[in-house]
């Protein structure tokens, strides 16, 4: 029978004390993501995340527009870090992913706080979004909070930017992995996110999150308990290239991994600056990516998905 108590309750005190001081290294002379803007954080310097010593929360909340084994009847317990080290020019978030400018910045005390405040609130789980970038004050946040009585899952949502000597500093704390797959070519992440490496280290990524975690397991009441989710926004014109997506996470990662598509992009942020980015998705492009999905072998789709396909068939 597996386990499904959160990984983060049995860690022992030596073993976080090293992912914490590990983690606050790569800050002196910033490396923690791929962009390696090598500034000093610790002394308040900031770089492309425009984040230094501590993490800028933009909102947190009880959130129920996740997908359904995260929300429950409860809610995801959601925390927005502010200044995101992706920066997409189309970002639905863009005014807390591209600026600081709104959020507060908060020690790893008032972070172990917001968790148990969202635990209290009966959320299913905390869920970190856009966290790449304060990886170290989430761990020891996470600490200071499992002291105090966090027993609930820990989810790790994505842009999937992440260096996999970060992720696997987060083996045996994570619960829930959840990447978001963007561009599988180089050339639009280079356009579009200033990222041309985004695809080669999303990857690279995703397979450490399912080695660490696997596929994922839900309890009883149909809640995430443990594993692997994985996103993929798809974007006009098949900019993302969502058959290659679909076809890598089925033969290198899992065929038993559940997947939510969203058809959700609408032109945010810059994206009036590329007319190409200026449409919406259409239903024959989400029932074409659907089908591609079954066709891949890809049968654990968000239920959200599977509803809105049969409202479209129907109408």
């Amino acid at each position: 029978m597996v386990k499904l108590n959160p990984f983060y309750l049995d860690l022992p005190e030596c073993v976080w004390e090293e992912k914490i001081e590990k983690a606050f290294s790569y800050l002196q002379d910033c490396n923690l993501c791929p962009r390696e803007c090598k500034v000093n954080r610790l002394e308040d310097e900031q770089g492309f995340c425009k984040n230094g010593r501590y993490a800028y929360v933009a909102s947190f909340n009880l959130h129920f527009g996740e997908e359904e084994p995260l929300v429950g009847s409860t809610g995801s317990g959601t925390i927005f870090f502010a200044g995101c080290n992706l920066g997409c020019v189309f970002c639905q978030n863009y005014d807390i992913s591209h600026s600081i400018a709104t959020a507060q910045a908060v020690t790893e005390e008032d972070l172990a706080s917001i968790m148990l405040f969202l635990q209290q609130k009966g959320a299913c789980n905390i869920n970190f979004v856009s966290p790449s970038h304060v990886v170290p004050q989430i761990l020891k946040a996470i600490k200071i909070a499992r002291a105090k009585g966090l027993t609930i899952p820990l989810v790790y949502n994505t842009g999937a930017y992440d260096k996999v000597e970060i992720i696997k500093l987060l083996e045996n704390v994570i619960d829930i992995y959840m990447p978001d797959t963007k561009f599988y070519h180089s050339r639009p992440s280079r356009i579009y996110l200033k990222a041309k490496d985004y695809p080669e280290l999303a990857k690279k990524a995703i397979k450490e999150m399912h080695r660490q975690v696997g596929d994922l397991i839900l309890d009883e009441h149909k809640i995430a308990r443990k594993g692997l989710l994985i996103r993929h926004l798809l974007m006009p014109g098949n900019l993302a290239a969502t058959e290659k997506w679909l076809e890598f996470i089925a033969r290198e990662i899992s065929p038993n991994t559940y997947l939510n598509i969203m058809d959700q992009y609408r032109p945010c942020g810059e994206a009036n600056r590329f007319p190409e980015l200026c449409q919406t998705i259409s239903y024959a492009d989400y029932k074409k990516a659907v089908d591609l999905a079954h066709q891949c072998g890809l049968n654990r789709l968000d239920k959200k998905d599977l509803a809105r396909l049969m409202f479209f068939l129907n109408r």
